[in-house]
């Protein structure tokens, strides 16, 4: 499962897949209608790939543990993010037993199986491993480092 151009926008319901980066920000597409909305760098966004679920031993990658639901529910749905609280952590103890209880809230379970639920509908829930983490990370330096030699040599034509 490749988590890499997923994206979560804060206020805007559901997922999103990153298009294209633009100057002042990017252009994303809609997971729920297929809708491009563009996001301006000022949006809190979040990668899906750089989510961690809190273990007691460290933190587990979000591509981890939506892998282990895919396996239990054998890349079929998971069970409705709209359960009840105790129904809900029941089930993420069987796919996580190491969560920590205490920083995982049952919000935050709500929204994995619901992001979970997403994806598997788009048909994205496959064997495919991720890519590096890095990609993203990446695009967003590119550009700056391009554009500064552009300046550089502009003002030695001028001068």
């Amino acid at each position: 499962m490749n988590l890499e151009k997923i994206l979560a926008i804060s206020g805007k319901p559901g997922l999103y897949v990153l298009k294209v980066q633009t100057r002042t920000g990017f252009v994303a597409e809609s997971l729920l209608d297929g809708k491009k909305i563009t996001v301006n760098l000022k949006s809190n966004v979040s990668l899906l790939s750089e989510i961690s679920i809190y273990t007691y031993e460290g933190e587990k990658p979000l591509t981890e543990v939506m892998q282990r639901i895919a396996v239990k529910e054998n890349k079929g749905q998971a069970i409705s993010h709209k359960e009840d609280n105790a129904k809900l952590a029941a089930y993420f103890k069987e796919i996580l037993p190491e969560y920590d209880e205490e920083r995982v809230y049952p919000s935050d379970i709500k929204k994995v199986l619901n992001w979970y639920n997403m994806l598997q509908s788009k048909g994205m829930v496959t064997d495919e491993a991720p890519a590096a983490t890095s990609t993203s990370e990446e695009i967003a330096v590119e550009e700056p480092v391009k554009k500064a030699p552009a300046k550089k040599a502009k003002a030695k034509k001028e001068e």
